[in-house]
This record gives structure tokens, C-alpha cells and sequence, in this order.
């Protein structure tokens, strides 16, 4: 009798999340080691124009299409130009700290795994930022164009010369389009909405932005994807969330109090 009404074992508890001050110190400390290491490569700028020339030959070579023919959308009119520059400068790190904060309190699991990418995914670029200084197809005078943000405004960028808030050479990969990719997966992933897969267009608009905008070139976001690759071929999904662990120990309760009733019926 005990037996056949003895309840059955305890679902294991969800994934814990992280200590948070631990975590903020790692996200602002990966951050301020990507930001200071970024300005290792100021003043390259012989060395960053020419990996300029040679990524616009390549571009040439394999056939892409050309960068000008996504501007050419943009200044059809001072508000369109207007609000890709907008995009760029406000939505990159505020949405990816966003995709974070939410994993972090509704899919702990997910936001170790994401957090883990992240960091992958910005260390890899911090090297390829430190051995291939890139100047940017706004300031490469073969690529023919505009600077919108300095033309139609806000610029996030001052001249070169004296902006010591960031690097402008370091073009390749973007992150921008990186993390916007990164957060779009991520979010699909966690999310079981059959809308999930419009997380996409975030990327999307990000890349039509980057390009638009001429502060990257097509093989920036290329090999942000590759790189993106590597690290979620790396660091693998979490095998069983809360929710799939829970179902799998329900389906394993019922053999024990089977077992449990034979025994009872013998006596």
C-alpha cells in the first residue's frame, strides 16, 4: 500500500543561474578587455589602408556585389540615412546586454551557453583585430562612398586622428553584425513562438545598416559568420532545459512503483 501511494521522486530543479555580480564583472571586464584591446591597433594606419585595398580586390574578385549598391538605398532622402545611422550607433550593445538580461532571468541555461559564444565569438575578433587592421570603405577612397554619419548624422566617430574612444581600423570582423546574429539564434532557441524566426531580421536590418552606411564590407559580416560558427560548433547547446529534464524523469517514475506493486502482490 505504501508502496502504490508513495509519491514519486522529485524533479530535478532548474538550471541555477550564475552569481550576478560574478557575471557582471565577467560581461563588463570581456568588455573592457575588447575595448582597450581594440586601441592596441590605433595608429596603424598605413597598414590599415592597405588591408583595405586588398578586402576591396577580393570583394571585386569573388564577385560581390558592390557596397555602393546598398547605400544608394539609403540616400534616396535625409531620413533614411538618418535612421540607419541611428540603428548602428543605439541598437548593437543595448540589444545584445537586453538578449542577455532576459536569458539570464527566464533561460539560465541558455545564458551560460550565449555568454560563452559571446566571449568566443569577441576574443576571436579581437586577434583578427589586432593582426589585420582594416580601415573602413567610408574612409577607402577606391570605394566611391559617403560617410553618412558624418553627412546626415549621428556619428558614433570622430576624426581618426584624435578619437581615442575607439578604433576605427578595426573593420574586420564585425561585431555588430556578430552579436546581432548571436542574439537572433539565440533567442530562436530559447523560444518556442512559431514567430521565433523573425529574431532574423535583426541581423538582417543590422547588415543592410552596416553595409549602407559604408563603416563595413561584405566579408566583415562573412567572416563574423564564420567565426560565429566556430564558436557554436565549440560550445555546444545545453542538452536538457527544466522543462525536457522534468518530462524525462516523469516518464522514468512509473517503473518504480511497478516494481513496487509485483513485490506487494507476492506476499
Amino acid at each position: 500500500m505504501n508502496a502504490l501511494t508513495e509519491p514519486a521522486e522529485a524533479k530535478p530543479s532548474a538550471t541555477a543561474r550564475p552569481p550576478l555580480v560574478r557575471e557582471l564583472l565577467l560581461v563588463v571586464g570581456l568588455f573592457l578587455v575588447y575595448k582597450f584591446g581594440r586601441q592596441l591597433v590605433t595608429g596603424h594606419t598605413t597598414e590599415a589602408y592597405h588591408n583595405a585595398g586588398r578586402v576591396w580586390h577580393w570583394e571585386r574578385v569573388l564577385d560581390l556585389p558592390g557596397e555602393g549598391s546598398v547605400q544608394s538605398l539609403l540616400l534616396h532622402g535625409d531620413t533614411l540615412a538618418h535612421l540607419a545611422n541611428t540603428y548602428y550607433a543605439t541598437v548593437h550593445f543595448p540589444a545584445t546586454v537586453a538578449f542577455l538580461i532576459w536569458l539570464y532571468l527566464r533561460r539560465p541555461a541558455h545564458y551560460i551557453w550565449a555568454r560563452r559564444v559571446l566571449a568566443l565569438l569577441t576574443g576571436a575578433a579581437l586577434v583578427l583585430h589586432l593582426v589585420f587592421p582594416l580601415a573602413p570603405p567610408r574612409m577607402l577612397a577606391a570605394a566611391g562612398l559617403v560617410d553618412t554619419a558624418k553627412v546626415y548624422g549621428p556619428s558614433v566617430y570622430g576624426p581618426p586622428q584624435t578619437d581615442t574612444l575607439s578604433n576605427q581600423f578595426a573593420a574586420m570582423p564585425s561585431l555588430h553584425f556578430g552579436w546581432a546574429l548571436m542574439v537572433a539564434i539565440g533567442l530562436i532557441v530559447a523560444t518556442r513562438s512559431r514567430w521565433r524566426w523573425l529574431w532574423l531580421l535583426h541581423p538582417l536590418v543590422t547588415l543592410v545598416v552596416i553595409v549602407g552606411t559604408a563603416n563595413h564590407y561584405w566579408m566583415d559580416a562573412i567572416v563574423a559568420t564564420a567565426l560565429l560558427g566556430i564558436a557554436l560548433a565549440v560550445i555546444h547547446l545545453p542538452h536538457r532545459t527544466a522543462t525536457t529534464a522534468g518530462r524525462a524523469q516523469e516518464k522514468l517514475t512509473p517503473a518504480e512503483p511497478k516494481e513496487n506493486v509485483l513485490v506487494g502482490a507476492g506476499r
